[in-house]
């Protein structure tokens, strides 16, 4: 399928009409440049941009002053050579018009200066302000729309962060718990275990001191006091004076 018949008028967005002129601006010099050398032709293009900016292409070995004196002796042209003085007051004229011009139109866009305007002007600005307020609240809705995306993507990133921070904090909390309950646990034995060890040392170093053979052992160191009471203060062993005789003789005899 060919292509689609392009309708050729100037382009609104300010972007895209900038991108189509560069594009079409290289291809317009690069059919120039190979046309000239293809064809020995004496070509001088120039290009003003919407800006102001000046391109331009002349062949060589030809300048562009050299283009212009020759279209002017083929058209039988001329510039007009003026003072410098007379074109720099005509200069300032212009400029003063334009000046004056645009500030009525501003009084006009402000409603401060309506009096000398017809039922068509007014009804033609009526228009144009209509249209740039729609153009207005267009590009304000567009803002607004932005805005609203952005918000909408914050709070989604800021609910992901929060939800990654509970499940951090809940982590933390029962790996605390968790750290809490086994070293008390731990306590809780090495208390016991110390507690059977006094009691099993107490018992052995007391009954250890008072062995019972045949019979039953105390329990406790109660029971072992009972078992054997204390001497009274005045009891004294027993024991044969050397003056008494020896009872075996005296048994013999």
């Amino acid at each position: 399928m060919g292509r689609g018949k392009i309708n050729i008028s100037r382009i609104e967005n300010k972007t895209t009409r900038q991108v189509t002129f560069a594009k079409r601006r290289a291809g317009l010099l690069k059919k120039t440049h190979e046309l000239s050398v293809l064809c020995d032709a004496q070509i001088g293009l120039i290009i003003f941009s919407t800006n102001g900016k000046l391109y331009e292409f002349c062949s060589d070995p030809l300048s562009m002053e050299n283009i212009i004196k020759k279209y002017q002796l083929a058209t039988g042209t001329r510039i007009v050579e003026q003072n410098d003085t007379e074109q720099l007051h005509g200069e300032m004229r212009r400029i003063k018009s334009e000046t004056h011009n645009l500030q009525l139109i501003l009084q006009r866009y402000t409603g401060d200066d309506l009096t000398s305007l017809t039922l068509g002007e007014l009804n033609e600005l009526e228009n144009v302000l209509e249209h740039s307020s729609h153009k207005v609240r267009t590009r304000k809705f567009e803002i607004l729309q932005q805005q609203m995306e952005n918000l909408q993507r914050k709070e989604q990133l800021l609910e992901q962060d929060n939800e990654q921070m509970f499940h951090l904090i809940k982590e933390h909390q029962a790996a605390a718990a968790s750290y809490e309950q086994q070293q008390h646990m731990t306590k809780i034995e090495e208390v016991e275990r110390m507690g059977m060890n006094n009691v099993n040392v107490n018992n052995v170093s007391v009954l250890d001191q008072f062995p019972f053979g045949g019979e039953e052992q105390p329990s406790s160191v109660l029971q072992l006091a009972t078992l054997n009471p204390p001497p009274p203060p005045n009891f004294y062993p027993y024991r044969l004076l050397p003056t008494q005789p020896n009872l075996q003789d005296y048994t013999l005899n």
